[in-house]
């Protein structure tokens, strides 16, 4: 993965203008439909796109300034901010996702080479302001695909896939319930090791797919494992 948040921000706007074409296209009961996420609606999802994409904002801010800024104001705050927005029409919606990712362009924009070094505090703990930029293309493109609106896993950039694919199996790989595999992708030697190789399966697959299914995206049912038999049960992801 590249420490370079700057080198990733072309592969953002695409992401981000793969998600506006899908927007456009949905009606008022489109975006009243559920979202292949438990209890949200795809309303749910955009809103908390946007919302998120201002949550990254404050923490470019804050490792541009030095504050002490949260990502969202509390965990109650972040609920309630896309519960209040998850009912809004489409053009609402599409509106609000625009503006916010422009608004996030903007504070990377802003953000001096120094400030990159800096450590942010994210939901889940401290994080380098450098893979901001990461996070926001991965949610932008996991959350995609939790429309349900027909971009697959399979629609996803190798290059992302991959990205995502290695960053699951390092953290899995400091997980006692993770099981030990091996993950390989089709076509190619390279090969990620998750726990001890000795005696575990094989589990090969096209990039997208493997991160799909590691991610929860996907059951794995193009995934074939060696020696023959079911596939792990890796854990929940973040």
């Amino acid at each position: 993965m590249t420490s370079d948040p700057l080198l990733l921000t072309g592969e953002l706007d695409e992401a981000t203008a793969r998600l506006l074409r899908t927007v456009a296209a949905l009606g008022n009961h489109d975006v009243a439909a559920p979202s292949l996420l438990p209890g949200w609606t795809r309303g749910h999802v955009l809103t908390h796109l946007a919302r998120n994409a201002d949550a990254f904002v404050n923490l470019l801010t804050s490792a541009r300034t030095g504050e002490d800024i949260p990502m969202y104001a509390s965990p109650e705050a972040r609920s309630a901010d896309i519960e209040a927005g998850a009912g809004r029409g489409p053009a609402d919606l599409m509106d609000d996702l625009r503006r916010s990712a422009q608004r996030f362009t903007a504070a990377v924009a802003e953000m001096p080479v120094e400030a990159w070094g800096a450590t942010v505090q994210t939901r889940r703990g401290p994080w380098p302001a450098a893979m901001l930029v990461w996070g926001r293309l991965r949610e932008v493109e996991v959350h995609h695909v939790d429309l349900g609106a027909g971009y697959r896993p399979a629609d996803w950039p190798d290059a992302f896939a991959q990205r995502l694919l290695h960053e699951v199996a390092a953290g899995l790989a400091g997980k006692p319930t993770a099981p030990a595999m091996v993950l390989r992708f089709d076509g190619v030697r390279h090969e990620l090791v998750v726990g001890d190789p000795e005696g575990a399966p094989t589990v090969t697959g096209p990039a997208p797919e493997l991160a799909a299914w590691l991610t929860g995206r996907s059951a794995g049912e193009v995934l074939t494992v060696t020696p023959d038999g079911p596939l792990p049960t890796p854990p929940e992801w973040i």
